[in-house]
């Protein structure tokens, strides 16, 4: 799974486009400023790294190019600074790419995956058992044989891969599946789509080892 750093200082922004990114396959973590972007990419590994130019505390440029100097992580603008000089600034730093605000999320993803290639970064391939999961492709398959998951299915297995480890209550998954099924997901659709998703993933259904229930809180993948 492509392990992100989104740099903003805007709030909203950061959380649209984190939860926008989860759903589409990708690990997310943020940062509003610039020292703390900068110890956030020495101090772990990330894929490639969103950046605004504007920060709440020094500035986009900064952070670029103590990234390129450290690691060479791909990086990508993201910035309603769309004058020559801040592109110009951009790409003399190394930056990858430049894409004004506002953007199209799907152009960004399409965009990301395209760097990704590009760089040889492109840790899209997920293992649960003996399920093997590829972000980038949209498939899932047990021992190379397609699983043939729904779009909310293949969705709903997103949510529990980017979350692992995590207890996610019922809740949390309604809201996390309901854009995508463009209609009212409601408790009892969530139970089907679950038991729907262990049949094709796991091994025995009825006593799960992938998908595991955690009485009175939700659902826990490890």
């Amino acid at each position: 799974m492509n392990k992100i750093l989104l740099v903003d200082d805007n709030n909203e922004i950061v959380a649209n486009l984190t939860e926008f990114l989860m759903s589409e396959g990708f690990s997310v973590k943020s940062a509003s400023g610039q020292t703390e972007a900068i110890r956030l990419a020495e101090e772990e590994h990330f894929d490639i790294v969103l950046l605004d130019v504007s920060l709440s505390e020094g500035n986009g440029f900064a952070v670029c190019s103590a990234i390129k100097k450290s690691s060479g992580t791909p990086v990508i603008f993201l910035t309603a600074s769309g004058d020559e000089f801040s592109t110009v600034t951009g790409f003399d730093l190394g930056a990858d790419d430049y894409i004004s605000k506002p953007f199209r999320p799907r152009e960004l993803v399409s965009r990301i995956k395209n760097i990704l290639r590009l760089t040889g970064n492109t840790g899209s391939v997920t293992q649960l058992g003996d399920v093997t999961v590829d972000t980038v492709r949209g498939t899932a398959n047990r021992n190379g044989q397609d699983l043939f998951l729904s779009a909310l299915e293949y969705r709903l297995l997103l949510v529990f891969i980017n979350n692992r480890g995590t207890v996610l209550s019922r809740t949390k998954l309604l809201e996390s599946i309901w854009d995508i099924a463009g209609e009212f997901v409601n408790d009892n659709t969530l139970t089907v789509y679950i038991k729907r998703l262990r049949e094709k993933i796991e091994k025995d259904p009825q006593n799960p080892a992938i998908i595991k229930t955690v009485r009175g809180l939700g659902y826990r993948v490890d």
